[in-house]
């Protein structure tokens, strides 16, 4: 079992993700109905993606959370799923795959130009508590990676055509769907955090610590949840609460992708 084979299989599927993001694009561009095809290639590719994870997983004897290679990876992973899940079961959604898909082929040639080298596995990360953890963020970021694409369709028509995507439903209809997303990602991210805190306690003897990840995933679930309460209390427009989910979206992002890579407290994600 060598990492060259992991990494044809990686490749494979950033060409699939590719394809799907490109047919997304030109079919909103040309009006063309290719939602079967585009679903058929995600599957695909997340079955690629899959099998090159898990060829990982077998050879190392570790889970994907270790190394930044690997987080990326598993998150790509987990950020696909989440999204042809709701691409399979939710047709109103499907439109966004054209900015979505091209977020997620831009990590995966992230990930293929990163180090794949093997990482150190610490004893504290030998707990089901940090497969119930890890899992909780991931649906959290998976549900505000939709309605990120929803809230671009929304911008979209905002300040360049009103008349984009008309089978989507309008503008309203289209944010309110997208709180429901975020809604979603603050139960998730909310038992993340207590999931964390248990895992804390067991590997560290202290539930909790103000350590830099730790401090700004809180940052994170409180942007959220004001964001969600301005939302509710003050009945903002649909392009400015497209607005502030594209801010939350970027403080998670690098939350996940900045923080435990710059840190060097002993909660840092990545050794």
């Amino acid at each position: 079992m060598t990492l060259d084979i992991e990494l044809m299989i990686l490749w494979g599927a950033l060409i699939l993700y590719v394809l799907s993001g490109s047919l997304a694009i030109i079919g909103q561009i040309f009006k063309k109905n290719l939602e079967d095809l585009i679903l058929a290639l995600m599957a695909v590719a997340l079955i690629a993606h899959t099998a090159a994870i898990g060829y990982r997983w077998i050879r190392l004897d570790h889970g994907p959370f270790i190394t930044m290679f690997e987080i990326l990876s598993s998150n790509i992973w987990s950020l696909s799923a989440f999204f042809i899940i709701c691409y399979w079961r939710i047709a109103v959604i499907r439109p966004v795959s054209a900015f979505i898909m091209p977020v997620l082929f831009t990590m995966m040639g992230w990930l293929l130009l990163t180090n794949p080298g093997e990482g150190f596995f610490p004893a504290t990360y030998d707990t089901i508590w940090l497969y119930i953890h890890i899992g909780l963020g991931k649906v959290f970021m998976g549900a505000t990676l939709v309605a990120v694409g929803l809230s671009a369709i929304i911008l979209l028509r905002n300040f360049h055509n009103d008349s984009a995507f008309p089978k989507l439903p309008d503008n309203d209809s289209i944010s309110e769907l997208s709180f429901r997303f975020m809604a979603v990602g603050l139960v998730f991210e909310s038992l993340m955090l207590v999931a964390g805190a248990i895992w804390a306690q067991d590997a560290w003897g202290r539930y909790w610590d103000w350590d830099p990840l730790e401090t700004w995933a809180f940052i994170t679930w409180l942007l959220l949840a004001l964001t969600l309460h301005i939302r509710i209390t003050w009945k903002i427009s649909p392009a400015a609460g497209a607005g502030l989910i594209c801010l939350v979206f970027v403080v998670a992002f690098l939350t996940f992708f900045g923080v435990p890579f710059i840190s060097t407290s002993p909660h840092k994600g990545a050794v």
